[in-house]
């Protein structure tokens, strides 16, 4: 771990109130928690054939015109990251900035996802970040039902080619979406549910942290809980 990453790790627990953190320590749970991570994957079924695999599924998209976010679109946003990931994210919709670059959290939201991937000693190229919608809905109004139906299958043609082992739910719509239920995120964040051989876990999404700064250690709790997770699968 370099001292930039270090850095963000302090700031993003300052964030959240942890005012004393052992630094040495820090860098050796991340140090170790790489090696372990790496000798994971040299034998991971399937891994290969991953970026293959969400290829295909980006040319079956294609120019898509399957619901009515076609026309006010300026990029359909894929995702991005490491098609081998054990943790993936899924957030809500693209926003502003997603739809001009084409990618996912980008933003102010995505500075901090990037600093809370950090804060559980991962980089962002180590994780996969994908989004419930591949288009941005105007003035980021909330994800419709026909436009959640006409996205969900390549979601989970996403999360099939990747099979991680943890898929953390950022916020209500991505929680709701790929656990199939009508729960309020306050019901489902912070506890881990099965799906197709992953772990799922939902927390608050990095947008909310900005509106309400004060759930950041609830979100810090959740993060805790997804690090000693893939501790426990072997990452």
């Amino acid at each position: 771990m370099n001292r930039n990453e270090i850095a963000a790790q302090l700031e993003f627990f300052k964030d959240i109130g942890v005012d004393s953190v052992d630094v040495a320590a820090v860098g050796a749970v991340g140090e170790a928690q790489a090696r372990q991570r790496a000798a994971s994957r040299i034998d991971r079924p399937g891994a290969h054939r991953a970026p293959l695999q969400l290829d295909a599924i980006r040319a079956e998209i294609g120019n898509c015109q399957r619901c009515k976010l076609a026309p006010t679109r300026t990029h359909i946003v894929f995702g991005s990251g490491n098609p081998d990931a054990e943790l993936v994210f899924v957030g809500e919709a693209p926003g502003y900035d997603e739809d001009q670059q084409g990618l996912p959290f980008v933003g102010r939201a995505g500075q901090l996802l990037t600093k809370i991937i950090e804060s559980i000693d991962l980089k962002r190229e180590d994780v996969y970040i994908c989004n419930v919608l591949k288009c941005r809905p105007p003035e980021n109004r909330n994800p419709e039902p026909d436009e959640v139906a006409s996205c969900n299958p390549f979601l989970r043609k996403q999360l099939a080619a990747i099979r991680p082992k943890i898929v953390c739910c950022l916020g209500t719509f991505a929680a709701q979406t790929v656990l199939q239920t009508a729960a309020p995120i306050s019901r489902l964040r912070g506890k881990f549910f099965d799906m197709d051989g992953m772990r799922v876990i939902a927390t608050f999404h990095p947008a909310y942290l900005l509106r309400s700064p004060e759930k950041k250690r609830e979100v810090w709790e959740d993060m805790k809980q997804i690090r000693a997770e893939l501790f426990r699968l072997g990452s």
